[in-house]
């Protein structure tokens, strides 16, 4: 069969984790440029209230694009083809990280980084699904690993490349032109067999966003392939994103630069990454990796606010330790992808990720607004709470989620299984 012809290695998989390297480097940026960018922009870096606005603003709007840009690539994944996302998300977000290293103030910022985040949302759906329809099913695990765990270093890239030149605006011009490098490479890259079959069947149905809701089932799963993903952005989007911010209240003084935090942890993510294929592959269970990793993060979240964290270096190792903990986004990725049909497969691997993505906006509301400035809590108490939270909604959803490590994915959803 056309889809045994693909190994782990094959040019499909490598062009696909430097696909997701791309998207990693920008997506991370602004996290990792956010103090020098935002005093470029004239915010006032001394005021806590003013600096976590204005980055949560940004960040908001760049989560917000990509949840909306989830569904629009997802829908155009499952109906022109994988390969169509991969090339319309490059030239958006290449696009949108040139114009941002123009921006004069934080509203123009926060509109390019919706813009990218519209574009970048295409990325990982498409190169998931891909990857899983091209390998046969006993490699299709490891090989998703490999493209998350590779394209997670784009972090690290990001932060090099900030040290290096020490211009942000510069960093997101390379984005744009990493962009364009990638979209050569994509011209060589094969299309999904199983999709084209598919594309070949006039009455499949492909692509229907509202097939999601549209029968309890399958609304059921597309809930839970949500939830179990939440702690990743949790730990990213507040307590590694914040870490300089978490420094003061739990030792005073420090140095700890928000973009070194940010490297670590994607650094220690790819290493989970890798290495939860290869447990998932050992288990022969994907919900097995999945609750280990599970484990991790809840031992590192409980270390991070345990008062053990004194200083500069142990900050970092925290932010590393939480990283590693949080690796199974790969995963998480893939469990998605093999939920449901090759008619829905790339709106679902798509719109999933980005679902999750879009989460933080609600992370930080309740994290900020709920508990800090309605309820008065501490900044550490608030994280503490919206943690717990988060978490316990993650177990619940992974216990009820299906498992689909020997699932064959050669099947199309019906349009509707219940009147």
């Amino acid at each position: 069969m056309e889809k045994k012809q693909f190994g782990i290695f094959s040019l499909s998989v490598i062009v696909a984790a430097l696909g997701y390297f791309v998207d990693i480097y920008d997506l991370l940026l602004f996290t990792i440029v956010r103090v020098p960018s935002l005093q470029g922009l004239q915010v006032d870096i001394a005021n806590r209230a003013v600096v976590i606005a204005a980055s949560t603003k940004v960040i908001n709007w760049q989560m917000w694009g990509m949840l909306i840009g989830g569904i629009v690539w997802g829908i155009m994944g499952d109906k022109k083809g994988r390969l169509s996302v991969l090339f319309g998300s490059i030239i958006l977000y290449s696009l949108a990280n040139f114009f941002t290293g123009y921006v004069q103030d934080v509203q123009q910022y926060a509109f390019a980084r919706f813009v990218a985040g519209v574009g970048l949302a295409g990325e990982l759906g498409a190169g998931i699904t891909l990857v899983s329809e091209l390998l046969p099913k006993n490699k299709r695990g490891v090989g998703t690993s490999m493209v998350a765990g590779i394209g997670l270093f784009g972090a690290v890239a990001a932060y090099f490349t900030y040290k290096i030149s020490g211009d942000w605006r510069l960093c997101y011009k390379i984005g744009a032109g990493l962009g364009v490098l990638l979209l050569f490479l994509r011209i060589s890259v094969a299309e999904s067999g199983m999709f084209k079959q598919v594309q070949q069947k006039a009455t499949i149905v492909r692509g229907n966003f509202f097939m999601f809701f549209q029968d309890a089932k399958r609304f059921r799963k597309y809930m839970l392939a949500i939830l179990i993903g939440l702690p990743t952005w949790f730990v990213i989007g507040v307590l590694v994103n914040l870490s300089n911010q978490f420094a003061k209240d739990f030792y005073g003084e420090n140095k700890i630069e928000s973009g070194r935090a940010i490297m670590y942890a994607y650094a220690a993510i790819a290493i989970g990454d890798i290495l939860v294929g290869l447990i998932s592959q050992y288990f022969k269970s994907r919900k097995k990796a999945l609750y280990l990793f599970y484990f991790f993060t809840i031992i590192s979240g409980i270390y991070f606010f345990s008062g053990n964290i004194k200083n500069d270096a142990t900050m970092y190792a925290a932010c590393a330790a939480l990283g590693f903990s949080t690796g199974f986004w790969a995963i998480f990725v893939t469990m998605g992808a093999e939920q449901f049909g090759t008619n829905l497969r790339a709106t679902a691997a798509t719109t999933i990720p980005n679902m999750v993505r879009g989460s933080l906006p609600l992370i930080n509301l309740m994290f900020v607004n709920w508990f800090q400035n309605i309820n008065g809590w501490s900044f550490v108490n608030s994280a503490i709470v919206t943690g717990i939270i988060v978490m316990a909604i993650t177990l619940i959803a992974a216990y009820f989620t299906e498992e689909t490590f020997h699932k064959d994915l050669n099947y199309v959803e019906p349009e509707e299984l219940m009147p």
